[in-house]
């Protein structure tokens, strides 16, 4: 057909994945500015939803500055890996039943290439898409947006330019009318490095760095990626969309201008790095084992050292601690030009440790947050996630009231110095007469639960003794009502 295309890739990107499955299983949520992280002086947003973006929260964002951002209204809720993962299968079921190929990116996006749109028109593409989001509403009552192209990279800047919940198709012969104007940063390998490169050549957008002479391509981003990220920049992108094997290690290093001289620096170097490692391990939807630092001196030599937990986390104070206690002390060691934190042994089964501390290697100081000094400049970064297959996916960027009053849950990973609690903010409950719920507030010997669950719409809040013995704890999956 005339306005056929020959190839045609979806991306497909659930919306505020983890804000959105718990405004999923908790209706209360709805319409409210959510955070999922930690609230305490180093707690980081793990995800929010669009009510919180649209006051300027970001994910990977310190939660003190999200709050400050969103204002009272802001939600904190910790993250429940379980119920994502939950929800993520059945996004995937539905992705299987759609297409015969698809290429899993993390926990909330993947690509497909349907067979049956080779040569489709971009009407018909829509129409497929529009199908796509509604059979995944109906089998999870999810958002999710989906952006089609020529290829990997178009497909994820169309669904980039489809959010919230929405669709958009961006035919090969529309790339000049709508991919050259964007930034770019919008393209993959274009991290904050490589983009401060382009930008001394005057390259800001898609379409510039699509001008560009091959030999100041080259001269900017190198022989070996510069060439690649151009041709794409120019709308060639026959990259196949493949099964791609499990991450079997995830990390993020930084190099520096100067080298790390101090404990302080050492511990800043360690928080950075973690955060990115931390922000891919929440996006693969697992939990890990293993934390790795690597260490180079300035003569090039390097080491690293592990320690494994006796169970997976996702918690990134837990990971801080561990890196912190195994990096070296640079006056021992020597001077450091490069430091990575790295995360392995994933897996999905994932318990909280109430006092996490005990199994922390070593007992030697490490900076407290108020002892970190500042970094030098960055002068390499990234992230890596390596696969069974041993490839190695490379990004540029990382270290990326009464009844209506609700309560923030502690910090993820926080220190319990005190007494157990048996039931803190944010943890399902179970009743006998009431069902399941969630505990919205705790404290002074009482708990106030709000009983509500994904088929139930927004539940009534009631509050019981501390000791009551009909108040359980309860599985997080139950909130879904399957």
């Amino acid at each position: 057909m005339a306005d056929g295309q020959d190839r045609w890739v979806l991306h497909v990107d659930m919306d505020a994945f983890f804000a959105s499955c718990e405004q999923l299983t908790r209706p209360t949520l709805r319409g409210r500015p959510v955070l999922v992280g930690g609230v305490g002086g180093r707690g980081v947003v793990a995800g929010c939803s669009y009510e919180a973006r649209a006051r300027g929260a970001r994910s990977a964002m310190p939660s003190h500055q999200a709050r400050r951002l969103v204002g009272p209204s802001a939600v904190f809720v910790f993250p429940r890996m379980a119920v994502y993962r939950a929800l993520s299968r059945r996004v995937f079921e539905v992705f299987a039943e759609h297409a015969p190929v698809v290429e899993q990116v993390s926990v909330d996006e993947a690509f497909l290439e349907p067979p049956e749109l080779r040569g489709a028109d971009p009407e018909r593409t829509r129409r497929w898409a529009q199908d796509l989001r509604a059979a995944i509403r109906e089998a999870t009552g999810l958002p999710a947006s989906v952006g089609a192209g020529a290829g990997k990279q178009y497909a994820k800047i169309a669904s980039e330019l489809a959010k919230p919940d929405g669709v958009a198709v961006v035919p090969r012969r529309d790339h000049t009318e709508v991919l050259y104007p964007l930034p770019v940063r919008s393209l993959w390998g274009v991290g904050p490095v490589a983009g401060e490169r382009l930008s001394q050549f005057g390259i800001s957008t898609i379409g510039d760095l699509a001008a560009m002479d091959d030999d100041d391509v080259v001269h900017a981003l190198g022989r070996t990626v510069g060439p690649a990220i151009a041709r794409i920049a120019r709308g060639y992108d026959d990259r196949p969309v493949h099964e791609r094997a499990e991450a079997k290690q995830i990390s993020a290093e930084s190099t520096f201008a100067a080298d790390l001289t101090t404990a302080g620096q050492v511990a800043g170097a360690v928080r950075r790095s973690a955060e990115g490692a931390h922000r891919r391990l929440l996006g693969d939807g697992r939990a890990a084992r293993t934390v790795t630092v690597k260490v180079k001196r300035t003569d090039f030599t390097s080491i690293t050292r592990s320690y494994t937990l006796p169970a997976g986390t996702t918690s990134l104070e837990t990971i801080v601690a561990v890196a912190r206690s195994l990096a070296p002390d640079p006056l021992d060691f020597g001077a450091i030009r490069l430091l990575g934190v790295g995360l392995s042994g994933l897996t999905e089964i994932h318990q909280d440790a109430l006092f996490e501390q005990e199994f922390l290697p070593g007992a030697r100081h490490v900076p407290a947050q108020d002892e970190l000094e500042d970094l030098p400049d960055i002068v390499g970064i990234g992230t890596t996630v390596t696969t069974d297959d041993d490839e190695a996916a490379v990004g540029g960027g990382a270290s990326s009231a009464a009844d209506d009053g609700l309560h923030a849950p502690p910090a993820i990973g926080a220190w319990r110095q005190g007494l157990e609690e048996r039931f803190r903010t944010g943890s399902d409950v179970r009743h006998p007469e009431f069902g399941h719920g969630w505990v919205q507030g705790s404290g002074h010997g009482r708990v106030s639960v709000r009983f509500e669950t994904a088929v139930t719409g927004p539940g009534r809040m009631r509050t019981f003794a501390e000791d009551d013995p009909a108040l359980e704890l309860a599985d997080p999956l139950d909130s879904l009502g399957w």
